[in-house]
This record gives C-alpha cells, sequence and structure tokens, in this order.
C-alpha cells in the first residue's frame, strides 16, 4: 500500500525522496527492519495473549532430558511469524505482482491448515491434531493451486539466454531500465539442473515421447510435481520443528539463499552476466523474502533456547510451504535437496526408522532401530547432547548447504 501511495506522490508531485520505493533493495531492508520490530515488540503481547488463553504445549513423553519442563509453554507462536511477514508485504510490495499474490495465499493457506491442527490439539484435547489425510489433502489442494497458476498464467514468463541478452542489450542501451517489452518473454517450464554446464531442463521434454504436440499437455506433468514437492517441504519443516529454534534458524538460513535467487535472477543485468535464466517480475519476490526472513530471524528472540513460545502447526506448515513455492518460483527446485538438506535428512530419518521397525517385526517377530529416536535430532537428543549444542551444529550445517546452492549459480 505504501510502495502506491509514495508511487503516485513520485508521479503525479514529484515529492522529494518518494522515488527510493521504486528500488528493491530499498524496499527489502524497509520489510527486514519492520519484520524484525514487528516480531521483536508485539511477538511479545502475541506470547503474552496466548499464555492468558492457555495455549499451551502438551508434551508427550519421549524420555527426553529436559522435556516435562516444556510443558505449558505457549504453542501457535506462527501467528508472529505470519503476522510479522505479511504485513510489510501488505506496505511495501506490489500486490497485484502474481508471485507476491501467490505466496499471500500460500501463508494464509498453510498457516490456516496449522491453525487447525493445533487448535484441535490444545482445544480439543486431541494430541493427534488434524487428521493426516486432511492435512495431506489441504497441502496437495495448495500445490495444485501453484503449480496451475505458475503454467496457466500470462504473467508468469522466462526469457532463454539468447533473448535475455539481447534483452540486456537493449536494457542497457536505454539507461539501465527495466524492458518493458514482451517480445523477449515466453511461456515456458524450464527449470534448472545444478552442476551442469547445460543447467535448463523443460520439464515438457518428460512427455517428447507421445507425439507431436507433447508441449500441449507439459502441465499434467508439471502440476504433479509442484504438489509433491509443496507437500514433501511443508512436512519437512514440519518435521524438524522439534527443539527450540531448529526450524526458525535453518528455514531462515535456506530462506536468505533463496533470496539471494529471486533477486539475481529478476534483475536483467545480473541474470545475464551470471548467464542463469532471467524471470521476469520474480525480483518483487525478494521484499517478501526479507519480510518473510525478518520475521524468522525475529522469531528466534523468543524461541531460541529456553523457548519462551513454539511455533506449532501453525509455523511450521507455513514456513515448508513458502519455501517450497518459492524454490519453485525462481526454477530453483531442484536444489531443494541441496538447500534444504535439514528438512530432507530430518525426513529420510524418520522413513528409514519406520520402514526398518515394520521390516524387522515381520521378518525376526521384533521391530528394530537404525536410530535412538527419531526424527534425526532426537537421536542426538538421546546420545546425551544438549539442545542447544545440536541446534548450533544443525545451523552450521544449513550455512554450509546455502553457501554451496548459491555457488551452483557458476559452479558447473
Amino acid at each position: 500500500m505504501l510502495y502506491y501511495l509514495f508511487q503516485y506522490l513520485d508521479h503525479n508531485f514529484d515529492v522529494p525522496g518518494t522515488g527510493v520505493f521504486q528500488y528493491i533493495t530499498f524496499r527489502s531492508a524497509l520489510a527486514v527492519l519492520l519484520s524484525l520490530l514487528i516480531s521483536t515488540v508485539f511477538g511479545k503481547r502475541v506470547i503474552n495473549f496466548l499464555r492468558n488463553q492457555q495455549v499451551g504445549e502438551t508434551v508427550r513423553e519421549l524420555g527426553l532430558a529436559g522435556q516435562n519442563e516444556k510443558a505449558g509453554t505457549p504453542t501457535m507462536g506462527g501467528l508472529i511469524i505470519i503476522m510479522a511477514t505479511l504485513i510489510p508485504v501488505v506496505l511495501l510490495t506490489k500486490l497485484d505482482n502474481i508471485y507476491i499474490v501467490l505466496l499471500i495465499v500460500t501463508t494464509l493457506w498453510m498457516g490456516t491448515i496449522g491453525f487447525i491442527d493445533d487448535y484441535i490439539k490444545i482445544f480439543k484435547k486431541d494430541k493427534q491434531g488434524l487428521k493426516g489425510g486432511f492435512k495431506v489433502i489441504g497441502q496437495v489442494g495448495l500445490g495444485f493451486i501453484v503449480g496451475s497458476v505458475l503454467y496457466f498464467h500470462p504473467g508468469v514468463t522466462v526469457r532463454d539466454d539468447a533473448n535475455s541478452k539481447n534483452a540486456a542489450a537493449y536494457s542497457i542501451e536505454h539507461s539501465g531500465n527495466t524492458v518493458s517489452q514482451t517480445d523477449f518473454e515466453e511461456k515456458s517450464t524450464l527449470t534448472t539442473i545444478p552442476f551442469f554446464k547445460n543447467n535448463e531442463f523443460d520439464y515438457a521434454e518428460l512427455l517428447a515421447w507421445t507425439g507431436e504436440n507433447y508441449k500441449d499437455w507439459t502441465w499434467l506433468v508439471f502440476i504433479p510435481i509442484v504438489v509433491f514437492i509443496v507437500t514433501a517441504v511443508s512436512n519437512g519443516a514440519n518435521l524438524t520443528d522439534g527443539i527450540d529454534g531448529l526450524a526458525a534458524g535453518t528455514s531462515a538460513i535456506s530462506v536468505i539463499a533463496l533470496g539471494i535467487f529471486a533477486f539475481v535472477s529478476g534483475n536483467i543485468i545480473l541474470s545475464n552476466y551470471l548467464n542463469i535464466m532471467y524471470i521476469p517480475d520474480s525480483g518483487e519476490m525478494t521484499v517478501f523474502i526479507a519480510a518473510f526472513a525478518g520475521s524468522l530471524i525475529g522469531f528466534l528472540w523468543y524461541n531460541s533456547y529456553p523457548a519462551a513460545v513454539f511455533m506449532g502447526d501453525t509455523g511450521s506448515l507455513t514456513i515448508g510451504g513458502i519455501i517450497a513455492v518459492l524454490a519453485i518460483a525462481v526454477r530453483k527446485e531442484m536444489l531443494i535437496p541441496l538447500l534444504c538438506g535439514i528438512f530432507l535428512v530430518e525426513n529420510l530419518s524418520v522413513i528409514i526408522q519406520v520402514s526398518y521397525f515394520k521390516y524387522t517385526k515381520k521378518r525376526y517377530g521384533e521391530g528394530r532401530r537404525i536410530f535412538l529416536m527419531s526424527p534425526l535430532h532426537h537421536h542426538y537428543q538421546k546420545k546425551g547432547y544438549h539442545e542447544s549444542k545440536i541446534v548450533t551444529r544443525f545451523w552450521i550445517v544449513g550455512i554450509l548447504l546455502a553457501i554451496l546452492s548459491i555457488v551452483t549459480l557458476k559452479l558447473r
């Protein structure tokens, strides 16, 4: 809203200083500051409200050190993240940008699913929360919406290498202004394969064997892939939210890396210099990412050990959904196993543990375990590591994975 106000003042009254709002970098910096302010200052009020409403965590007995001390800690703290993200986004972004609209829908959609889950756990006294089937239906529904919009919406376009260079040359000749012509843009299901020299892959090629008009049916492949990614990443974030500061910290690291991808992919000069796919209008996501990263870091003020509030499924499902949509939108979804390696390992540890237990129970009549407990962070707790040590080391691994992901911009 402020973006449109200052744009109006700049164009109609030439008010000094109002033109600065056209710059993504300025609005991103402002978004970080505003989200940090909201999450730290108003976060305390949200926590007090949750405590007064007796919205406390019900702890399952898992035999973990310090577990019982967390009973009654306010949960649903994901509301702080959602609030601190959406307020700067509404104020500072172009609300007619299709990527921003999609991210706002994702935030509200996943936040609602997580809220319902937490509500059932707390007020209905059902530790299982929302039934898994309904949760998956919600995730699949969002994936279908995201996939459909990214495939069919006319505003979602890319420019291939040749057209990007032509458009960049045009831009340079015209004093660096953004190219407004759409002559260089095209609808495409191109994505990026990391570490390969010719690293662009078109999902349409998966249907090349079907005949001459195979590109007309690419949505039959693209949308299910998007559904799978959204579901997998949101569940991965949900499983990672098990000890104080783990999910928020590792997610903030991944989100900042995605912010770099969004900025360079949405800048015609930088994308041409790095020889990567240029995605028109995607740079606006940088402002959303800045607000989201700020809200996660601000949330850590209260969520770091010992946590004064837990994010609950309201936060973890929202975080996973947003990260998935961001990665798909900047055509970096194939980097998710690397960039979100913590989520992947946490997911795999549960899958391996459950599968091996069922296999050995069927084969030997007694279930056996590979890990002391899953997800993986609980395994290290069982081994006697303190929560803060586990979280710090997971953050370090997350930083290494994020750096390696960013390096793929040039490492091929």
